[in-house]
């Protein structure tokens, strides 16, 4: 069969994960290194595995509302309230999804028709402009700066927007460069978009790795409630990524209709796991403590080691990456990841693979044991030393 003439034209367009192909050839070097995942490396805690077994234990094992155990929306409600002052209806405001990229997707297509535009800060995580794509809708990716610490400025927001803009997505905590929106740079987003009827995506997925600051959600900016679709999940806060449990909150207008593509879609996220986010929200807070402790050591010991080496590496202050610059090196990204991992056995990801204006960077990510970026430091020194 003609299998190119069968397939989807908008998905054949789509070009896989630049992310994957590292992945592929990390398989033929099995002493490698890896700092390119970019998953907790602590276990998810006990007592939140132990609710998972406990509820498999007494049977529940049905399917829950379609959007989700109304106990885990009061205490995702209740968890949002505490440590980021913000208040949803857990009856008409919160959908607990299939991991944050279901909350992504979902979000995406509740309200962009096709032909309409979606600015996206660049580099960032792979999967925006794809689920944009598919939603009909069309990317525009705006180059952040180095300069300015990767963060989206009022003066680059207003410059891609047009009659067509619909949505802006606000990927922060940063993956792939760490960078942080402070309360400043919200304020000023916010009144570039005051007047307008464009909509937020905020990706808040890292809210809970913020280092030095408290982390700010846009959703907390005056006029910017009514206008802001909030992403969270467990994966990375508390170590969940194999439980595959998000949320999504916003207007009940918005959710009413989000709903439905969740229902159609998914039907309701795996019963286990809920029970598991209810005693992540309950009792996990000195978890998240602990890890965020962890990783900000690591953080700081990565950029003081990256700066010694000669690498210019700006002040990542959320989520677990760094994304120092190689420029110095005469090599292209990929080329420095390519001769890194062949030569020295060690995994860092090209900053291209998450947009244009990551080339000359890459991504590493500290989400691993201080043991192994000791000697993946050491690595990478020897490497250097033979450019």
């Amino acid at each position: 069969m003609d299998y190119n003439s069968i397939l989807s034209d908008k998905v054949k367009n789509i070009a896989p994960s630049g992310i994957r192909r590292f992945f592929d050839l990390l398989e033929d070097k099995p002493d490698a290194i890896s700092l390119g995942v970019g998953e907790p490396d602590f276990v998810t805690p006990w007592h939140i595995r132990d609710a998972g077994v406990y509820s498999l234990e007494k049977g529940f094992t049905k399917y829950t509302s379609n959007a989700g155990l109304m106990e885990l929306r009061r205490e995702i409600s209740n968890y949002l309230y505490r440590r980021f002052n913000l208040y949803y209806d857990p009856k008409r405001q919160i959908i607990v999804t299939v991991g944050g990229s279901e909350a992504i997707d979902i979000g995406i297509r509740a309200v962009v028709n096709p032909g309409e535009e979606v600015i996206i800060p660049i580099p960032s995580f792979v999967c925006y402009g794809p689920l944009v794509t598919l939603a009909g809708g069309v990317p525009v990716y705006v180059e952040t700066k180095a300069e300015n610490e990767f963060r989206l400025t009022a003066d680059e927001l207003k410059a891609a927007i047009t009659p067509k803009t619909k949505l802006v997505v606000l990927p922060f905590p940063n993956n792939p460069t760490g960078a942080i929106m402070e309360q400043k740079d919200l304020e000023a987003i916010a009144e570039v978009l005051r007047d307008t009827n464009i909509m937020v995506l905020s990706d808040e997925i890292y809210a809970e790795l913020s280092y030095g600051e408290k982390h700010v959600s846009i959703a907390n900016i005056p006029d910017m409630y009514e206008r802001t679709i909030l992403i969270n999940g467990f994966s990375k806060s508390h170590a969940m990524t194999g439980w595959r449990m998000g949320y999504v909150c916003a207007p009940k207008e918005i959710v009413k209709q989000m709903v439905k593509i969740h229902q159609y879609l998914i039907m309701s996220a795996p019963t286990t796991s809920q029970y598991a986010a209810i005693e992540a929200m309950r009792e996990g807070d000195k978890d998240v403590e602990m890890m965020r402790n962890e990783y900000n050591y690591r953080r700081r010991y990565l950029l003081d080691e990256l700066r010694k080496m000669g690498l210019d590496a700006f002040e990542a202050k959320g989520a677990f990456y760094v994304f120092p610059c190689i420029k110095s090196t005469g090599l292209t990204s990929e080329e420095f990841c390519e001769r890194l991992l062949m030569a020295q056995s060690v995994a860092v990801i090209p900053g291209n693979a998450f947009g244009d204006c990551g080339e000359g960077f890459v991504r590493m990510c500290y989400a691993t044991s201080l043991e192994q970026i000791k000697e993946a430091l050491r690595r990478m020194r020897l490497f250097l030393e033979t450019l």
